[in-house]
């Protein structure tokens, strides 16, 4: 199945009422778009979509294709269909100082990157993000954005890090229409990268 007809831009707002890393992706009218839990204690990361809280569909499954390191790779399931979208990679140090990832379709083609817009937001946040008591409220001032572009060039996407407290809740725009399977692909791509980044500080 794909992720279509969605109304821009889509909220991804994290429970903190959970151990585990589960958030909620709803549109702009308040619908239910997707709901996210990362499976905990698992060497392998592992990440399943449902329909809603509810959690009675599950339409998504996010794997890592190697143990937890700089260079793995995420593959992206439909199981509703029984098909795989493609996958997420890393780009192993150089995603140190700027998060950087490619997303790559089903024949292991790249399709997209992923590029954070500033390496000064994430070097501030996470200095900051170590001072006692201040770096609670990080989540308000020190807020990263990325840029998500075709092989074109041309920037089809922004995901920013809205303000909040523990920095819970991002916002992603879509800049120009696109197909909807290649639609899904980014969206399942970005979801995988903000746990990412999020476990990182």
């Amino acid at each position: 199945m794909v992720l279509n007809n969605l109304n821009y831009p889509l909220d991804f707002k994290f429970k903190i009422t959970t151990l585990a890393s589960d958030f909620n992706i709803t549109d702009k009218n308040g619908n239910y778009v997707a709901y996210v839990r990362q499976k905990m204690f698992k060497l392998k990361e592992d990440v399943i979509v449902f329909n809603d809280e509810s959690k009675s569909k599950e339409l998504f499954r996010i794997k890592a294709n190697q143990w937890i390191d700089f260079n793995a790779s995420y593959s992206l399931n439909d199981l509703i269909e029984n098909k795989n979208f493609g996958r997420l990679a890393r780009k192993g140090m150089r995603s140190l100082w700027k998060a950087s990832y490619d997303i790559l379709d089903a024949h292991d083609q790249p399709k997209f990157k992923i590029q954070e817009d500033s390496a000064w937001v994430r070097f501030w946040d996470g200095f900051v993000g170590e001072i006692p008591i201040i770096g609670m409220f990080t989540g308000y001032f020190l807020n990263p954005s990325y840029t998500v572009t075709g092989v074109d060039g041309k920037a089809y996407f922004k995901l920013k890090k809205m303000p909040s407290f523990f920095g819970r809740r991002f916002q992603l725009d879509r800049l120009i229409d696109i197909d909807d399977e290649e639609e899904s692909l980014v969206i399942l791509s970005l979801l995988m990268m903000i746990l990412l980044e999020r476990a990182r500080g």
